[in-house]
């Protein structure tokens, strides 16, 4: 069911009676990364993902977005949907939302799942990259700095051996609305460090990201992962940035795993 929140377009899967799980997309990207995880979880699972404001069929506005305003969007649907203590699953992006809120109001959540994703702010040479990457899509436009980008998530065989998959999540990147992407970038490089709170997560939590992310590579992953109490750990083979669409059966395997041992499903 396709539902609209506060602005931001927001899909729902499954029956609301069971244990929800809240995907959130990476960018530049929306919600039908996730599609191939909620296909093999609706059935045990009440599946939510929506697109993050400023991509997809969200709320575009003026663009002057910052992360704070990201995570008060995913608490509203919580609150909106009246989801009891949901597991949220986030990607790059996806995961900064996650940790954020998790450090506003750890109480609201049952379950964390971080894929390829890091709890530090930017630095300065990260920072001056965000800039520059705003400067592109403003001087070269969204198709020159989509390719750029998107190609960079990926492993560097993927765009020869999936290239089906790649070009589709290609399209999806360069069809997004320049505003809304330059106001993504502004919100990542205002977030703020989560790394010290990560000793203080008490729910189950699941920590994965492919065997070739040249963005957030294994060693930082796994450098998040022990710092995170009782947390499980997985490198996901044959995939870089983009793991859930990179290696799905995979990423599928070790969520029904994580699920099972901590949800009872």
């Amino acid at each position: 069911m396709r539902l609209n929140i506060n602005g931001l377009s927001v899909n729902t899967f499954g029956d609301p009676v069971n244990q929800s799980i809240i995907f959130i997309h990476g960018f530049p990207y929306d919600h039908t990364m996730w599609m191939k995880q909620i296909n093999e979880l609706q059935n045990k699972y009440f599946c939510v993902a929506y697109d993050v404001r400023g991509l997809g069929d969200s709320y575009i506005g003026d663009g002057q977005y910052v992360m704070e305003f990201f995570v008060d969007d995913l608490l509203f649907i919580i609150n909106e949907l009246s989801l009891n203590k949901p597991i949220v699953c986030g990607l790059s992006m996806g995961g900064y939302i996650a940790l954020r809120a998790i450090e506003k109001n750890q109480n609201m959540f049952g379950g964390l799942i971080l894929c390829d994703t890091k709890s530090e702010a930017d630095d300065n040479e990260a920072k001056l990259k965000r800039a520059a990457n705003i400067n592109m899509i403003n001087t070269e436009g969204m198709e020159a700095f989509a390719k750029m980008f998107v190609t960079n998530c990926f492993a560097d065989e993927s765009p020869t051996e999936l290239e089906e998959i790649f070009t589709h999540t290609l399209k999806i990147a360069q069809h997004q609305n320049p505003t809304g992407v330059k106001g993504c970038i502004l919100a990542i490089g205002s977030r703020t460090d989560t790394t010290g709170f990560l000793s203080e997560i008490k729910i189950p939590t699941l920590v994965l990201g492919g065997s070739f992310d040249k963005l957030t590579p294994p060693v930082q992953m796994r450098a998040m992962a022990e710092k995170i109490p009782n947390c499980e750990y997985a490198i996901v083979p044959r995939a870089g940035h983009m793991s859930p669409i990179e290696n799905p059966e995979n990423v599928n395997d070790l969520l029904k795993g994580f699920l099972k041992r901590n949800f009872n499903h």
